[in-house]
Order: C-alpha cells, then structure tokens, then sequence
C-alpha cells in the first residue's frame, strides 16, 4: 500500500473509540468457572485490544473498566475486580509507558482504596507526557453522576458570580467534565450483544457511532476491532446535517455559480 492510500486508510479511522467491556460473567458460566474467572480472561482482551489500537493507529481508546454501579455486586466479586485492577497497573504501566501510552483514568476518586488511588495517580503521572495512543479507563465510573457533579459546580460558579447564566454553553459544560481535554468518541462498542450504554459517556457520545457485537469481552480480540473499524468506515456521518448527494438532489442548482 502506498502512502495515498495509507493515509486514506486512516483519515477513515476513528480517532476516539469507546468500549464498553461486557460478558465476562457470561464467558465463565459457558465454561461451568466462577464469574471471577471471567474477569481475570478480560484482562487478556483488555491488553490484546491495547496492542491492536496502537497497531492499527488509533489517537484514544477508552474501556469501561468499573462502573459505579458496580459496586452493588457481591463483595467477593468486587474484591476480585479490584485485585484485578491492581494487577495490571502493577504489571503493564511500565510496559505502556515504555510504548510511549498516555494513560487516563476518569471516574471518582473518593471511596477508593488509597493503594489503588496511588497506583491511578502514578500511572498518570509517569505517563502524562506521552504522546502515542491516549488510554483512558473509566474507573469507578457512572455519567449520570459526571453530569450532575458538572451541573453543581457550574451552580456554584453562577451563585458565586463567578460566571453568568447566559455565559452558560454546552462549551461551558464539557469543561467541567471529567473528560475534559478528550475529544467525544466517534464510535462506542459494546460486546455481548446487549445494546445498551449503561450510563457511559452519556453527554460525550451524543454523535458517536454504535457498533454492538455479540462476542462476549473475554474473546474480544484484534479481528473484533478491525471488524467494528471497518463497520464505522461504512457509516456517513452527517452530524445533522446531509450529505453532498443529498444536497444535489434536494437543490440541481446549489453547485452552480449564481
């Protein structure tokens, strides 16, 4: 392939994907394993569609890794969940750091275990200066509360007469995001076969295209990716507007000089 046609390849990749990592529960109940041996092959996905991002040349990947719903889950299997999260920070940081991967966590940091909030302000840290793939984790992560907690600090700023009503834009909102510096996500996945956002990047993914696949997490792979990119390709996006074939058959005249 050339270098024109390598290029058109990527001006038709998404720069931001969203993946919402479902069916590890599933994947383990197949295999008559515990739910927790589900988990541990996710993290197997989890770095398999790591490498196949930077691979494929994508700017940001984010993975829905822990919800705040989540929490409601049986005590043995959140302590599992966690374990699991302090495993792979423990054992890939210095890995994605040395691949040049900017790591970035969203979510609520209050309620943490202060070893796993450690391990999320190192991994930032070591890796803010990065400039390869952008990997953000949403951990302990719940939109409907990002959402709120942007509109009560932007109440804040109004009461304070720190910022005007009619100043207010959905500009103003995004940056008080946890988000904030990210660009939205141009496709969001989810595995499984469930088709649903689960309260995920609810204001981000408002012109974001969905791809739902019923490949259960723990086989999510490279192929998987490479499917839901070119599935993405296939789309025109119009942002509400129409596209220029459209436009010439709505109006013959709207190429013609006047």
């Amino acid at each position: 392939m050339g270098r024109a046609e390598a290029a058109a390849e990527r001006s038709r990749l998404p720069r931001h994907v969203a993946i919402i990592m479902d069916g590890n529960g599933r994947w383990a109940r197949r295999r008559m394993l515990p739910r927790h041996a589900g988990h541990a092959a996710g993290i197997s996905a989890v770095r398999e569609t790591v490498e196949a991002a930077q691979e494929l040349g994508l700017s940001c990947l984010t993975l829905y890794a822990f919800s705040t719903e989540n929490w409601r889950r049986p005590q043995g299997e959140v302590g599992h969940l966690m374990a699991l999260f302090r495993r792979y920070f423990r054992e890939d940081i210095d890995r994605l750091n040395a691949q040049n991967v900017h790591v970035r966590i969203v979510g609520a940091r209050d309620g943490l275990a202060s070893d796993i909030a450690s391990l999320i302000e190192e991994a930032e840290r070591l890796t803010k200066t990065n400039t390869g793939l952008t990997l953000n984790f949403a951990f302990n992560y719940g939109a409907r509360e990002e959402i709120v907690a942007a509109a009560r600090a932007i109440a804040e700023d109004v009461a304070a007469g720190r910022l005007a009503p009619d100043a207010v834009t959905a500009d103003t909102f995004a940056r008080h995001l946890q988000t904030y510096g990210l660009r939205d996500p141009d496709l969001v996945v989810r595995t499984s076969g469930e088709r649903r956002l689960s309260n995920f990047l609810l204001w981000q993914s408002a012109y974001a295209e969905f791809v739902f696949t019923d490949t259960l997490w723990p086989d999510f792979g490279r192929r998987d990716l490479v499917a839901a990119l070119a599935e993405f390709a296939r789309r025109e996006r119009r942002f509400g507007g129409v596209d220029a074939m459209e436009t010439d058959l709505a109006d013959p005249h709207a190429d013609s000089a006047p």
